[in-house]
């Protein structure tokens, strides 16, 4: 059996053998922990196994996708692993959607079963599920699972074989699932060897169905470090948890850092252990990284990129507090080009719709072909780039600012939303004539949605009322913010919605 070194060497390995090597090198480090306890190596490596051959005996072949609607445990990640070992697909969802669109993921990736924990067995009660349904409270799970010591018959597994499918959203009725490869996650485990992760600590404090985590967490897993899940991100409690255990490495959304940086307390935590800190998956303010530059230790770097892959950008903000600004440069190996709306790329210093390629690329929307084509641009060689739907700008020294999104995708604390779905609820209000939702600056979230409607004649229902009503329809992360009546939704020539000129006339109010 080779070691865990001699597979980081290689051209490529996956992630179970990974675990394994690491099994038998080091059984008693502690792999994975959560709110209950924590787990080694030597015996989270044998539970994986025992549900892998679970999983099998319960008729899971090889390329079918094992769904899990969960917080994040040890046995959500000995999980998602299981489904890996037997050549299987892990399509984690998002347990925050509605009961509607959780139920409609489960179908998309075609899962045989699906594991859920208390909370999503409650939210999916009134809907019909497909797929077998299995417990992960700890006394149903142990009863489903054959007796300790079973294994699984081997799976070979190529570097184009999916590894996950990420339903980027979480949210929409109609969900896009994003099919990456066992290839794209080993880019994602070669290209950190010279971020720490064997020795780290790392604290999981974003859900296990968003890539931004699993950018961070399978990397820990990968090269044998430990990582920390948090079931619910609280700020005093991360830091509580961060000094307890040393924490070396985390990976957190701009409006988590926000939050930990404004406790008032926040220089009393030590957290001198700190190395490497990360963040992705939303706007982050310049006056932000400079204030965590100040005053927490170890490297601080932003990542900017997508589920679907594309090309990456990276920014040691310690290195370069002059560029805080900009979402950094491309990565190497990644090739990131701006495009005017023809398709033709844009001179150095012109602004552009950002396309990038890299080795980490999605294989495809699952089932969708249509919609893998539509996101793709090809250059005058044919080589295949990944749309960002994001508008930057390459400054002299190559550093990407991001200047506006070219799609009406509103991020807010690091999670897509998607206002054609949120107008769709808001437009089947009896009292809603036209309607649009919009994202707006929000100090706790980045950015917040924020509705606008024209009343039906007559109706007299109040904003706030009819608000309610489309936020008992929405998931908790899509939920309306604001909502406001206004006589006529301003529209271009060729009727298409005017949303800046709605959100500077509401910025305007503010001021």
């Amino acid at each position: 059996m080779q070691t865990a070194p001699d597979l980081l060497a290689g051209d490529f390995a996956t992630l179970p053998d990974l675990i394994r090597a690491h099994a038998a090198a080091q059984p008693g480090k502690t792999a994975v922990a959560d709110d209950a306890g924590s787990i080694a190596y030597g015996a989270f490596d044998a539970r994986i196994d025992r549900i892998a051959a679970t999983l099998q005996h319960c008729g899971v072949r090889r390329g079918q996708a094992v769904a899990i609607v969960a917080a994040p445990t040890v046995d959500y990640a000995a999980v998602f692993v299981a489904a890996l070992r037997i050549g299987a697909l892990a399509a984690p969802i998002a347990p925050s959607a509605t009961s509607e669109a959780i139920a409609g993921m489960i179908a998309d990736c075609e899962a045989p079963v699906v594991f859920l924990d208390a909370a999503a067995e409650a939210a999916l009660a009134d809907q019909a599920i497909a797929a077998a349904c299995v417990a992960l409270d700890p006394a149903t799970f142990e009863a489903w699972l054959l007796p300790a010591g079973a294994t699984p018959a081997p799976a070979m597994i190529a570097p184009a074989d999916g590894f996950n499918i990420i339903y980027s959203s979480g949210t929409t009725g109609k969900p896009r699932g994003i099919v990456q490869s066992h290839a794209m996650r080993w880019q994602h485990l070669s290209r950190n060897a010279a971020a720490g992760f064997e020795s780290a600590v790392t604290m999981i404090a974003t859900p296990l169905h968003s890539n931004t985590t699993l950018v961070s967490f399978l990397p820990t897993l990968g090269w044998g470090g430990t990582a920390m899940l948090m079931a619910k991100f609280d700020a005093r409690r991360y830091l509580e948890l961060a000094a307890e255990h040393r924490a070396t490495h985390a990976m957190l959304v701009p409006v988590q850092y926000q939050r930990i940086m404004a406790l008032p307390d926040f220089d009393s935590f030590d957290l001198s252990a700190f190395r490497f800190k990360t963040s992705t998956s939303a706007p982050f303010a310049a006056v932000l990284k400079a204030d965590i530059l100040a005053r927490w230790p170890g490297l601080l770097v932003e990542y900017y990129g997508m589920t679907e892959g594309g090309g990456s950008c990276a920014l040691n903000a310690s290195a370069n507090p002059d560029k805080l600004q900009t979402v950094g440069q491309p990565m190497p190996g990644h090739d990131i080009r701006l495009i005017d709306d023809d398709g033709q790329e844009v001179a150095q210093g012109q602004m552009g719709e950002v396309v990038g390629r890299s080795p980490a690329m999605m294989t495809g929307y699952y089932g969708r072909e249509g919609a893998t084509r539509e996101a793709e641009w090809h250059d005058a060689d044919g080589n295949r780039f990944i749309r960002h739907g994001d508008i930057g700008r390459f400054d002299e020294d190559g550093f990407l600012t991001l200047l506006d999104r070219k799609k009406d995708l509103i991020i807010s604390g690091g999670f897509n939303i998607y206002p054609v779905d949120l107008e769709a609820v808001l437009s089947r209000h009896p009292a809603v004539a036209d309607c649009t939702v919009v994202g707006m600056p929000s100090q706790a979230w980045g950015e917040t949605p924020v509705g606008f409607y024209v009343p039906r004649p007559g109706a007299t229902e109040e904003p706030e009322a009819i608000r309610a009503w489309t936020n008992v329809q929405l998931g908790k992360t899509q939920r309306i913010a604001e909502l406001h009546a206004i006589d006529e939704l301003p529209r271009s020539a060729i009727g298409k919605v005017l949303k800046r000129e709605l959100r500077d006339w509401l910025l305007g109010t503010v001021a």
